[in-house]
């Protein structure tokens, strides 16, 4: 029954393997009709449920036996309604339990070592510094061996990715000009973009890192330790290295997102927020020129109160208004 019934499926994605394709571009609205059409049911029930069959084989595979790009084209096409139908639903669940998600994780793998690597050295152990713990040996020279693998491994093979690519695309052309720059296309992804930045402020590190600035170098005690960061050289340092690592820290969090994709409500949670991140951006614009306006009308303004005698002295007594910090004693 189901053979007769769905006669023509083969035959139609045999004589036109791009069929999704062309309705995507050509025809959006016949493409519901198709998918419907891949989907048995059958007349009878069986415990108040139906037998139902996807005949998705063509939607995951090709003629040449390849993985077919249905799916891609219809990501491409940016229609939710398509995108949450039945058939495509099963695709994609099918294509990410089977295929996919061991080779994302796969993919991450490395990137959750060295996240890891960095946090131990840069928040874990790190944290002892100016509280006596780095007197210990063993908790310098594991500080010395983790970040000479961040430094040594982990850092030129992010620089070696972005030539690789960046090399690639002004090859193919794949370039975009920004002013009078032509910046490669692939650092426009977000991803790309935080990794590049994680690659430069690897390099800063290593060059700012305070067990090289030390070596040889007593502390301030007088005291000569083995891989130590504390000298003075070192100290005046730090503070910029420190600043470097926290956002070094923050780029490993922002590239650690993409795994939400295993937990299907912080995914969703995760494209909202895109969505209303820039609305957000709009109203702390919009939000910072009516705090300057005020301010700046404010100290024009004859004014006995120390408060709002200038500029920044106004913006911030505005600014703790609208955020219901000012306490209403102060002003009586």
């Amino acid at each position: 029954d189901r053979d007769r019934y769905y006669f023509g499926a083969d035959a139609l994605f045999q004589r036109h393997p791009d069929i999704l394709r062309r309705l995507c571009w050509d025809a959006p609205g016949l493409l519901p009709a198709l998918l419907d059409g891949l989907v048995w049911r059958s007349r009878l029930t069986e415990g108040g449920r139906r037998r139902v069959v996807y005949f998705v084989r063509h939607l995951i595979t090709d003629r040449e036996g390849g993985f077919a790009q249905a799916v891609e084209w219809i990501v491409q096409n940016r229609d939710p309604k398509v995108v949450c139908h039945p058939v495509i639903s099963y695709v994609i669940d099918l294509v990410w339990s089977r295929v996919a998600a061991t080779a994302f994780l796969y993919r991450k793998s490395w990137l959750l070592l060295t996240a890891a690597l960095y946090m131990m050295s840069q928040a874990v152990l790190n944290n002892g510094l100016h509280d006596g713990v780095q007197s210990n040996l063993w908790v310098r020279v594991t500080i010395l061996f983790i970040r000479a693998f961040i430094y040594l491994v982990s850092w030129p093979s992010l620089a070696m990715v972005h030539c690789k690519r960046g090399r690639q695309d002004f090859r193919s052309g794949n370039v975009v000009r920004v002013l009078c720059f032509k910046v490669p296309r692939h650092l426009f992804e977000f991803n790309q973009m935080v990794s590049l930045a994680l690659c430069m402020i690897l390099a800063v590190m290593l060059a700012l890192c305070p067990i090289l600035q030390c070596l040889g170098s007593p502390t301030p005690e007088g005291e000569h330790l083995l891989f130590t960061q504390r000298c003075v050289k070192g100290d005046k340092l730090f503070p910029v290295y420190s600043f470097f690592s926290m956002c070094g820290m923050l780029c490993y969090w922002a590239l650690l997102a993409d795994l939400a994709v295993f937990a299907n409500r912080v995914c969703a949670f995760l494209l909202i927020f895109g969505h209303v991140l820039s609305e957000v951006a709009l109203f702390i614009l919009s939000l910072i020129f009516c705090l300057l306006v005020f301010a700046t009308a404010a100290s024009a303004l004859k004014e006995e109160d120390d408060d709002f005698n200038t500029i920044h002295m106004a913006t911030r007594g505005f600014t703790q208004m609208f955020l219901r910090m000012a306490s209403a004693e102060q002003y009586e």
